[in-house]
């Protein structure tokens, strides 16, 4: 039977292909598609499972880059029981790099305080470094650097070289490779120079970085640290900037994840309402919280790409049904002196949906390995900008969506050629 269905199918070649054309499409469009969401959420996984500790912002800030608080507030936190280090973080954009304007991929000055920063047992950025070292006391107030490896290749510089950042000369000291999009973006310097490079307010900082001393669970010292600050107001001179676009697609659609927590009305993402004692005005997030934001996020991207999956879908089986209904109109006659010799209604039904499985079939194949093959070629063209990623469940569940899609788009021609007698179909042709 499977031999006989691709013969028929091979006998119309034109039909055939232009039935498969689609249905591949479809399906390629799909891998390709839902790449992007399991491209983000492995991206995030794998981000924020390298980093441990506590990561503390204004409330509302959708990144650090637009988050301010008083650094005082620092000293309060470390004096907590089950805190071990309190890092105070400091990030600013990178608008021109070695004379040229930055846009995408970003580019961001990381200023750290290097003396918290030594003290930390695990440092994400300390622990990938490649060439040189990482800052230490001797760094203090200097103009000195640890950058990652795209930077370094994208401007052919490297250990005790300079890289002019926004028209001040930067001895590059170290070289460090995370491997990760969100992460390779850095230009890491002593917190004090980034704000005298940036008049940064020296009283304020985007965030804090705590790293926890085990006494206390993680999300117990969440709790006592939202406690602690509620109620409070953040007074700096400098408040966040509003909806900004950035550039950069992965930033930009972190700037949306935001305005979308914001309109669902998440407490941990509204802007504190002022003189209100029970507001909070920073967020403490654990690496398990931004994975579940992101999940969240995903619930309602993976509803988007599904609509926009479901018209080629459309289209694909239309053109499925169309083949199939065409095919069994011009072997009307075929099909009557098959049953007239002994075939009944069951054996032409599994005929023709035969014929739509091997469309299917084939589809699925060719769908899932161009989606696979457009992916790769996607993040080696764009390395520090996109990360797709096609994962084996995805590859195996669009193989056999496919598979459904061609059987069901042979149902119909299938039912139909079924019901004609012998006689009928003969006097038809």
């Amino acid at each position: 039977m499977w031999r006989f269905a691709i013969q028929n199918l091979i006998s119309r070649p034109v039909r055939s292909l232009l039935a498969l054309a689609g249905l591949s499409v479809a399906i390629t469009g799909m891998v390709g598609l839902f790449s992007v969401a399991e491209g983000i959420n492995r991206m995030v996984s794998e981000t924020f499972s390298r980093i441990p500790g506590l990561a503390i912002m204004q409330a509302g800030a959708p990144l650090p880059l637009f988050s301010r608080m008083p650094a005082a507030w620092g000293d309060e936190i470390e004096s907590m029981p089950g805190v071990r280090v309190v890092n105070p973080e400091v990030w600013t954009r990178v608008n021109v790099m070695m004379g040229e304007r930055v846009i995408a991929p970003p580019r961001f000055l990381f200023g750290t305080g290097i003396a918290a920063r030594e003290k930390l047992k695990a440092d994400v950025y300390r622990d990938a470094m490649v060439e040189g070292r990482f800052l230490n006391a001797s760094d203090r107030g200097q103009l000195h650097a640890v950058i990652s490896r795209q930077i370094a290749e994208d401007h052919d510089v490297g250990v005790g070289e300079e890289l002019a950042v926004n028209g001040d000369p930067l001895e590059i000291v170290g070289i460090y490779h995370c491997g990760q999009l969100m992460l390779d973006v850095s230009i890491i310097l002593d917190i004090d120079v980034v704000r005298r490079l940036n008049r940064f307010d020296r009283q304020s900082v985007c965030a804090f970085y705590v790293e926890p001393d085990g006494t206390v669970e993680d999300q117990v010292l969440v709790n006592k640290i939202r406690e602690r600050f509620r109620g409070r107001e953040v007074k700096t001179s400098e408040g966040i900037p509003g909806v900004l676009a950035t550039g950069h697609p992965l930033i930009d659609l972190l700037l949306a994840i935001q305005n979308w927590l914001s309109a669902r009305g998440d407490p941990l993402t509204s802007p504190p309402v002022h003189n209100d004692p029970e507001a909070e005005p920073i967020e403490v997030r654990t690496a398990s919280d931004w994975g579940e934001r992101f999940k969240e996020f995903s619930a309602d991207l993976n509803l988007f790409l599904s609509v926009m999956t479901g018209i080629g879908v459309v289209i694909a089986v239309l053109s499925i049904i169309n083949t199939m209904l065409m095919s069994v109109t011009e072997r009307i006659v075929e099909f009557g002196i098959l049953k007239a010799n002994g075939w009944n209604r069951r054996d032409v039904m599994l005929l023709i949906t035969c014929e739509s499985a091997v469309l299917g079939v084939t589809g699925g194949i060719i769908g899932c390995l161009l989606g696979l093959a457009g992916t790769s070629i996607v993040n080696s063209t764009w390395p520090d900008r996109l990360q797709l990623y096609a994962s084996p469940s995805l590859l195996i569940f669009s193989f056999f969506f496919s598979t459904f899609l061609g059987i069901s788009g042979g149902l119909y021609p299938a039912t139909w050629a079924m019901k004609l007698s012998p006689m009928e179909a003969i006097r038809r042709g």
